[in-house]
């Protein structure tokens, strides 16, 4: 049986632009609601400070000039732009900046995720299936690069599959969108990657004689491709910095949004694949090899690394969508000839500012300064303090910390930045922090000139710190634990009131 889904004209081409639209606007106000869960990651905040710095100096960083085990290395950052942008909307107590910029993106992702859905599936069923899907990813929803990178992500690689499905070349205006993601985020490798996927999969189902014209097409537009990733200020090294993650081999087992899927508990994301299983054996859906292998690799990615389950989430449907309708006989009428085809523009405009108007409403009434706060046990405000007072130059502490660090203007032992570590040192760090090897521990300290160190409470080292001679509890709270140096007097201010040196 044929489904055919047509509708008034107006109506029609109304629903097309503006319903993505609306619903859209309907995530975006979700996540502006439990805006907090975006604000429990530390890399947060050395990512603005990232972005302060590159707006205050007008330039980039090519070295590392905020640890001191790593100062002066070479070292870039190739999500500047998404840096920069958070800098831009951030104000000191007040979150609500990256909390509407990030929910502003995932909110354009829906509206992507159910336009091009929309010749196979209807708006609200794009609705309900994007549901699970972004709760499915809601583990990695924080307020850094990667979100900001998502909707370009989508409309890049849905521009793809477009192409595929109508077994045609893909549009030159996505490599804009390529240079854009390159800027925003280094998760722009799996896009260049998925063009040669991509591809295949529109030579292989086109006719027999089209073949080698195509692949030239494809090709040439996966070279352009590349050549628009390196439309940055880094030019090539963007590319080869956002490679080299890759390369740090155990420790990205050890690395949480690195690590692979976890099964020992039935979540959305497994629940997801048995549920693909459940269909591919029921529904008798016959996916052509291309598409199994496209859709093998987006699987594999996720098992590898969780930070990739959204990426899964959202390009699977995409995948999928084209074979499925055809398997079941659905279709929707989009072509439609003469002057009735186009929709009124005056109507759809009017739908879309009053929808824009309404967000914007929303937004000026709920997200209010001092709405949103960073999680607090990453900011151990108190014991930085002491620390300044003593003028600790150098602070043995976990990453996390690091980060907050940083935003005080202390330099870091180590950080979110692993790549600039490498496998070697954050091996060794977890090593030492987790209490597995305390010989690290004592090694650490006594190669880095630790004067000081800044444990949470419930790290195994900061225990360890007890019994070490030499050293000394200075301080503790709910948050954090302060160790000192024996030997190390306590350098406070002076009566006069002298300012302290600059870091």
């Amino acid at each position: 049986m044929s489904i055919s889904v047509t509708s008034s004209v107006p109506v029609r081409g109304i629903a097309r632009w503006v319903m993505p639209l609306c619903i859209g606007a309907i995530v975006y106000v979700f996540f502006l609601g439990i805006g907090d869960i975006m604000l429990r990651d530390s890399d947060t905040l050395w990512q603005i400070k990232i972005g302060q710095w590159i707006l205050e100096h007008r330039a980039l960083p090519y070295n590392d000039i905020y640890s001191f085990t790593r100062a002066g290395e070479a070292w870039i950052s190739s999500s500047w732009l998404s840096q920069v942008l958070f800098a831009l909307v951030y104000e000191p107590s007040n979150w609500s900046g990256p909390v509407i910029l990030t929910s502003l993106a995932i909110g354009v992702t829906a509206a992507i995720f159910v336009y091009r859905l929309e010749p196979y599936l209807e708006p609200a069923r794009a609705f309900l299936l994007l549901t699970p899907l972004l709760a499915m990813s809601v583990g990695h929803v924080l307020a850094r690069p990667h979100m900001l990178a998502l909707p370009v992500m989508l409309a890049f690689v849905g521009g793809l599959l477009a192409a595929a499905d109508r077994r045609g070349a893909p549009s030159w205006l996505l490599l804009p969108l390529m240079a854009l993601w390159a800027n925003l985020h280094g998760g722009f490798v799996m896009g260049l990657a998925l063009i040669g996927a991509i591809g295949l999969d529109a030579i292989a189902a086109a006719d027999r004689k089209d073949r080698l014209a195509l692949a030239a097409r494809w090709a040439v537009f996966g070279l352009a491709a590349l050549a628009a990733s390196c439309c940055t200020p880094y030019g090539w090294n963007t590319l080869l910095a956002s490679t080299k993650i890759l390369s740090l081999g155990k420790l990205l087992s050890l690395i949480w949004e690195w690590m692979p899927a976890d099964f020992s508990s039935l979540d959305l994301f497994g629940a997801s694949l048995l549920g693909l299983i459940a269909i591919g054996y029921c529904s008798g859906v016959v996916l052509s090899w291309t598409r199994i292998f496209l859709l093998l690799g987006l699987i594999w990615a996720a098992l590898n690394h969780v930070r990739n389950i959204e990426v899964f989430a959202l390009v699977t449907p995409l995948v999928l969508a084209k074979p499925l309708a055809e398997h079941f006989g659905v279709t929707r009428a989009l072509a439609l000839k003469g002057s009735e085809a186009r929709p009124s523009f005056a109507l759809t405009a009017i739908a879309a500012l009053a929808i824009v108007a309404a967000g914007w409403s929303i937004t000026r009434s709920y997200a209010t300064p001092y709405r949103y706060a960073f999680i607090g046990n990453q900011s151990p405000a108190a014991a930085v303090d002491l620390l300044e007072k003593r003028h600790a130059q150098r602070i043995f502490s976990t990453a996390p910390i690091g980060g907050y660090l940083i935003t005080r203007n202390i330099k870091s032992f180590i950080d979110g930045r692993a790549e600039l570590y490498g496998e070697q040192f954050v091996l060794d760090y977890f090593d030492a922090v987790e209490g597995k090897n305390v010989d690290t521990l004592l090694r650490l300290l006594e190669t880095y000139r630790i004067d000081a160190t800044l444990l949470n409470t419930t790290i195994p080292a900061a225990r360890i710190m007890d019994h070490l001679p030499g050293w000394k509890r200075l301080y503790a709270d709910d948050i954090a634990v302060v160790h000192v140096r024996d030997d190390a007097p306590a350098q406070l201010p002076s009566a006069s009131g002298e300012p302290k040196p600059g870091r």
